[in-house]
């Protein structure tokens, strides 16, 4: 190679990895006229990839004995080696538009991946690594992608969204893949089928011998039929003289979504701020907020007389509005900006919630909430949340280890 000071030589090195094949060959490059500009390293099954970015300085010959050098000392190591030429500078990222795309099913196969891929081409979007986060059989990706040109965002999601309604098994999140993504510090979610498998509302009725009728009240109010408010009464009002005794046994029996206690446990060590919003009841909140250690609590309150219900309920309720209204108060209070924020849940009286936080996670939703939400999952556990901020399972086992 002569007049070298514009080119660049990408080497590529695959085989079975072992400790010092990266010292060896980095080395070689550790003498005069040789520039390192960049370089990555993956290990897949036990496999290495590593990638080097080097650039020869001046005119001399240094370019033929490195690369000679770099050739015997793979053969040495047991790997192979080979390089490319190329001129000039690699294209500038800075100005790229990024996002990090999340797959999750219980079993991912390559025709899921294709379709994602076939998407990402048609609409010019690279993909710059693919990482996946579950330990195992293979369930859940990560696709870090970006694209120099201009971009509907709304028409890629259109797309994915598209290829997860061809596959209903695979959930597909898009993200902006910025420092915000990486930086979410405040975790809002939903009460009722969301931190846990239940409406309580209805298991209460159901106690009380209402059922029927509060169930239909509360269906038609999840799918946003009904002004929730007015709902609320409606239901509390059936509920009137159950005892608090029987609100505790039901309290001792609620079941938790899978997943949600290693969720909190996980995100908690990490450093997050965990709040439940919900249109749910005060005595059943702060059994949670007790029990997984959940840091603000806000719902609506039943008024007790005599250790039973009135049939009220007391203060401000906690409906769409107020749910949203108190996730920006919740991230006032701890200084955090909405775009670190994450909201949670899964029915109509969600959805502003769900909009307001910087993202906003259909849980097993209703269509319309899934429809209106940054991302839907669909998982049987709650802990798949996780995966959309990039930890993988051997980082939740370090982390609930310590």
């Amino acid at each position: 190679m002569q007049e070298n000071e514009n080119k660049q030589v990408i080497v590529t090195v695959t085989g079975r990895d072992a400790p010092g094949i990266t010292s060896g060959l980095t080395e070689i490059l550790n003498r005069e006229g040789v520039r390192l500009l960049d370089m990555e390293q993956a290990v897949t099954h036990g496999l290495l990839s590593l990638s080097l970015v080097i650039q020869f300085v001046g005119n001399g010959s240094a370019d033929v004995a490195v690369l000679k050098d770099l050739l015997f000392k793979a053969k040495e190591l047991g790997v192979n080696l080979d390089f490319t030429i190329v001129e000039g500078d690699a294209p500038a990222r800075s100005s790229a538009t990024q996002f990090a795309i999340t797959l999750l099913s219980e079993d991912l196969q390559a025709r899921h991946v294709a379709a994602i891929a076939a998407v990402l081409a048609r609409r010019k979007v690279n993909i710059d690594s693919i990482r996946k986060l579950n330990e195992g059989g293979l369930s859940c990706l990560e696709l870090i992608t970006y694209t120099n040109s201009q971009i509907d965002v709304g028409a890629l999601k259109d797309d994915l969204l598209k290829v997860s309604s061809r596959f209903p098994a695979v959930d597909i999140a898009v993200q902006r893949e910025n420092l915000y993504r990486r930086a979410k510090r405040l975790v809002v979610m939903d009460m009722d089928s969301t931190l846990i498998q239940v409406e309580v509302i209805d298991e209460m009725a159901k106690l009380a011998g209402v059922g029927r009728q509060v169930s239909e009240i509360t269906e038609r109010a999840m799918q946003g039929h009904m002004d929730f408010d007015e709902s609320l009464r409606q239901r509390v009002e059936l509920l009137k003289g159950l005892s608090e005794s029987e609100m505790k046994l039901l309290a001792d029996r609620i079941p938790l979504t899978p997943g949600a206690e290693v969720l909190v446990k996980t995100l908690k060590r990490l450093g997050y701020k965990i709040a439940l919003i919900s249109g749910g009841f005060s005595y059943f909140g702060e059994k949670l907020k007790e029990k997984l250690g959940l840091h603000y609590v806000y719902t609506n309150v039943l008024e007790i007389e005599g250790g039973k219900l009135t049939g009220r309920v007391t203060g401000s309720i906690v409906n769409a509005q107020r749910k949203a209204d108190l996730l920006e108060l919740i991230a006032q209070q701890e200084g955090v900006t909405l775009e670190s924020v994450i909201a949670i849940g899964d029915g109509a009286n969600d959805i502003l919630m769900l909009k307001k936080a910087g993202l906003g996670i259909a849980f097993n939703a209703k269509r319309k909430t899934q429809e209106a939400a940054g991302a839907a999952i669909n998982q049987k556990t709650l802990a798949s949340i996780l995966y959309l901020l990039g930890i993988t399972d051997k980082d939740i086992e370090d982390v609930v280890k310590l």
